[in-house]
């Protein structure tokens, strides 16, 4: 019978019960993908990740990261919340990479925070038009503010600029609509949207498991990179530094932070460890 030893954190939290909740598999070693499959449908968070030996000689570990429904290449706060467990395990320092599918993420903690750098964005254009964009997200067409488009530093999303805080906390997207113009390259609705705020930007992300459910995540640090991205597009590479709040609508705080600079996109937060414990099998 295998023993699997696992960490539950928070991630992009600011208190004990905020940020996003994240599993991370101490070892994978030996587990095959429905095994790892079958775990992040037992834990039911939006990502479950596994820290296996690197295979790149510039890494410390390298990370699997599960959905309950399917493996991804790259996401922020399972980025961060593996760097957490890897620098209490394997003791690299506080400055390394972690491997993934979408390549080598340099990550750095610093006075009690994480942050990653991002791979340089890819752009590609949206063919729905700012009404049919408003119409998705149920908002008047003015709530449209500049270029969307689709951005991707490692997970392709359609990122949409808001015209006000109060347009992004009444978003309520149709999920028939979110499937026929939110949809990336993979055929995965992603939508993140967002709204300028006096130290940074207020954002909210949808996605869907289904061709009728629109899920919404608390904090996500995939698409505040392509946020980065999107203003290093629509800038001209004009220096940000922001603090990103998000997930307010489902009374679960997340506090990112994102910084760009000469290019580079760097994302930021908090991780506190709640637990550990044991599968049995």
């Amino acid at each position: 019978m295998p023993t699997i030893r696992y960490r539950l954190l928070n991630v992009f939290a600011e208190s004990t019960f905020g940020g996003n909740p994240l599993a991370v598999v101490e070892d994978g070693t030996g587990l095959s993908d429905v095994e790892m499959q079958l775990i992040t449908r037992q834990f039911n968070l939006s990502e479950t990740t596994f820290l296996l030996p690197p295979s790149s000689p510039h890494a410390a570990a390298r990370v699997r990261i599960f959905t309950p429904g399917f493996e991804m290449p790259f996401a922020g706060h399972p980025t961060l919340g593996s760097a957490h467990v890897v620098r209490e395990l394997f003791q690299p320092g506080d400055a390394f990479e972690l491997e993934m599918k979408a390549g080598l993420i340099p990550v750095r903690h610093e006075q009690g925070r994480w942050t990653l750098l991002a791979n340089p964005p890819s752009y590609r254009e949206t063919a729905a038009t700012p009404a049919e964009l408003a119409d998705m997200l149920g908002l008047p067409v003015e709530a449209i503010a500049g270029p969307a488009m689709w951005v991707s530093c490692g997970a392709e999303q359609l990122i949409i600029p808001l015209a006000s805080v109060e347009h992004v906390r009444t978003v309520r997207p149709d999920p028939a609509l979110l499937q026929k113009h939110g949809r990336n390259t993979k055929g995965e609705a992603q939508t993140y949207v967002f709204a300028r705020t006096a130290d940074g930007f207020e954002v909210r992300f949808f996605w869907m498991t289904d061709a009728s459910k629109v899920s919404e995540d608390p904090g996500t640090g995939s698409a505040c990179a392509n946020l980065g991205g999107w203003w290093l597009k629509t800038t001209g590479n004009e220096p940000l530094s922001a603090k990103i709040s998000q997930g307010a609508a489902m009374d679960r705080p997340n506090l990112l932070t994102l910084d760009v600079k000469d290019g580079k996109i760097h994302v930021g937060g908090r991780v506190i460890s709640l637990g550990a414990g044991e599968l049995h099998w």
